[in-house]
């Protein structure tokens, strides 16, 4: 019995850290499109922020991927390069360049709701999960959101096209580097030191071809980026949604996400004066409701 218990109490702070790092990370991530849409009205590009993001993290936790190396023994190829690419530079520089056209509240529905329907979608059809009805509610009230949206866009033509192709891309993206994660048998600080140092090294590369205006930019606005972009979205986040994946599993660590359309609806409409019409609000508030629903929380398994 006491062997019974004790497995039992730690399967219980298993999943507590879980949803706690879940929490932790859309909470930072409604912040982050609130500090990348308002990046928009700045001099910073893209290149730019995707230094600060990844420089920061990189530097802080070179310990880490000097004693893991930057290509780990036992971990594929094809898992690192879809994790660098599904949460590192590539996903970065496809979502940083949407929001900046796309108002922050679109872009939370958009983005945080799509997320946990693609990796339910890839648990299902590659890795053969089983979600029972509740979940698969869950995640129809969530596609039901971003419907509306979509129809609203429509009516109205108040969306470009590239909010509609590169904010669900980059979702896909996100969808595989929590899968792959998760198969890779890193850490979660392993995990976020090697996406940090190869991304990295990505946008220096990019910045060598393209340049960057880092340098000349207004000091409170570099500050700004480096504490939402490095050390909270970088570094925080990146660390606390593997922990959550690690506890909770890839699809229902990804559900977690669809409640950052609700923040950034919220932050949208209060911090950067944002028009928030009946639409936002209810797309807003159907895709949180499938995301309660898409974290079993309800399940009877």
């Amino acid at each position: 019995m006491s062997v019974l218990a004790f497995t039992n109490n730690q399967k219980s702070t298993s999943t507590s850290v879980g949803y706690a790092g879940a929490v932790v990370t859309v909470l930072i991530w409604a912040a982050w499109i609130l500090a990348t849409r308002h990046s928009a009205a700045t001099q910073l590009g893209t290149i730019d922020i995707g230094l600060i993001r990844y420089g920061i993290p990189a530097l802080v936790l070179a310990p880490v991927w000097l004693k893991t190396g930057l290509l780990p023994k036992g971990v594929p190829l094809g898992l690192l390069a879809t994790m660098v690419a599904g949460a590192g530079a590539v996903f970065f520089q496809l979502t940083t360049s949407a929001i900046h056209s796309t108002p922050a509240s679109a872009a939370g529905i958009l983005l945080g709701g799509s997320m946990p329907l693609a990796a339910a979608l890839i648990g299902i059809f590659v890795f053969r999960e089983r979600p029972d009805f509740i979940r698969l509610l869950g995640l129809a009230a969530i596609v039901t959101g971003v419907g509306i949206l979509l129809v609203r866009s429509l009516a109205g033509a108040a969306l470009p096209w590239s909010s509609f192709v590169l904010l669900p891309m980059g979702a896909i993206l996100w969808a595989s580097y929590t899968h792959a994660f998760r198969r890779s048998g890193l850490t979660a600080v392993q995990a976020s030191a090697l996406i940090a140092i190869w991304s990295c090294l990505i946008h220096v590369g990019l910045a060598i071809v393209f340049g960057t205006s880092i340098t000349s930019a207004p000091l409170a606005e570099v500050g700004l980026q480096m504490l939402s972009q490095g050390i909270l979205s970088g570094l925080a986040a990146t660390v606390a949604y593997g922990l959550a994946v690690h506890a909770l599993g890839g699809t229902q660590a990804a559900a977690f996400t669809a409640i950052t359309p609700v923040l950034a609806t919220i932050g949208g409409g209060v911090l950067l004066g944002e028009e928030i019409g009946i639409a936002e609000i209810a797309a807003a508030v159907v895709t949180g409701i499938g995301v309660a629903l898409s974290t079993g929380i309800a399940s009877r398994r």
